[in-house]
């Protein structure tokens, strides 16, 4: 499972020129699931998005979590993210097919909201426009 992190002042996803989720200072995730990807891998992803401490303290030092810091979450699937770029012309045998991919998302979503995180989302599978205000930037890849 691969999720791309951004660290944002605000961000949300509009469908069809509708907005259909909208966050506050959070994180901004675009989640890729690959072939291979289980239900422990979800929860492991889940487990780190919520733990991972990027926010900056009175220092100026990335070591508040983003429960500390009253963050919410947008997570985004993104297939895109395990494109085979060997070639001009991408490739995405390694994106897990929709039947695999959507209830491992959901699953992703599902766990974040039971750590007490506001969680908005894409729609899966439809054509979105999503907008950010980066905060940093902060971008971490995270491959779980």
């Amino acid at each position: 499972m691969r999720a791309v992190i951004t660290r944002v002042l605000s961000a949300s996803v509009t469908i069809d020129g509708k907005c259909v989720s909208k966050i506050n200072k959070g994180f901004l995730i675009l989640l890729g699931v690959h072939t291979s990807d289980t239900e422990e891998q979800a929860k492991k992803t889940a487990d780190k998005i919520c733990g991972l401490r990027i926010f900056e303290d009175e220092n100026g030092k990335m070591n508040i979590s983003p429960k500390d810091a009253n963050a919410e979450l947008l997570i985004v699937s993104q297939f895109t993210l395990y494109a085979d770029c060997s070639s001009r012309r991408p490739g995405f045998t390694e994106a897990a097919r929709p039947e695999i991919s959507k209830p491992l998302y959901e699953l992703v979503v599902s766990e974040c909201q039971a750590r007490g995180f506001n969680v908005g989302t894409g729609v899966f599978g439809a054509d979105m426009k999503v907008e950010s205000v980066n905060d940093g930037p902060v971008t971490i890849v995270l491959d779980v």
